[in-house]
């Protein structure tokens, strides 16, 4: 079967939504505790489209498989050629390439954007991710210690950087 990535649509958004929220229930991947709404999930893409942010989704036979998206990695000056991305597959499509398909649109997508650097910070323990991003040269550039908290733990991020250039 084909898989295409291409630009979400509107009518994505309930699937990137179920994606989200199974992140957000069952895992350490999204620091986030509560699940979201289909029209918070709405605000959140209309602000990327406002923004020129790219979302991305990997579809095969009309069904979202995982999504991708970068933005502001932080909002002064001086970073503005820098870039923070997240790849996100669905839990029944983990392991299958969906995520590769969708980070080498997402690297090609940024150096065509002019950015210099692409940040992703990943659960400390996520030893999947992290070796995921190594593959495609993201390199360890430090772990911030008890940064987040949930399930009743601390959780460390890592932070690993790709220089687009």
């Amino acid at each position: 079967m084909q898989t295409t990535i291409c630009p979400a649509q509107i009518k994505d958004l309930p699937a990137i939504l179920k994606i989200v929220n199974h992140n957000i229930l069952h895992s350490t991947a999204v620091y986030d505790y509560d699940p979201k709404t289909l029209p918070e999930m709405e605000a959140w893409f209309a602000e990327k489209q406002e923004a020129k942010w790219p979302v991305i989704v990997a579809v095969q036979e009309n069904e979202v498989m995982g999504y991708a998206t970068y933005g502001t990695f932080r909002t002064k000056a001086g970073y503005r050629f820098t870039v923070e991305h997240s790849v996100y597959v669905s839990e029944n499509h983990n392991g299958k390439g969906i995520g590769k398909l969708l980070l080498i649109e997402l690297i090609a997508l940024a150096k065509a954007g002019g950015f210099h650097t692409m940040i992703g910070g990943i659960d400390a323990d996520n030893t999947g991710s992290i070796e995921f991003h190594k593959k495609f040269g993201f390199e360890d550039t430090g772990t911030i210690k008890q940064a987040g908290y949930k399930f009743e733990r601390w959780l460390d991020v890592k932070f690993m950087q790709l220089i687009l250039k």
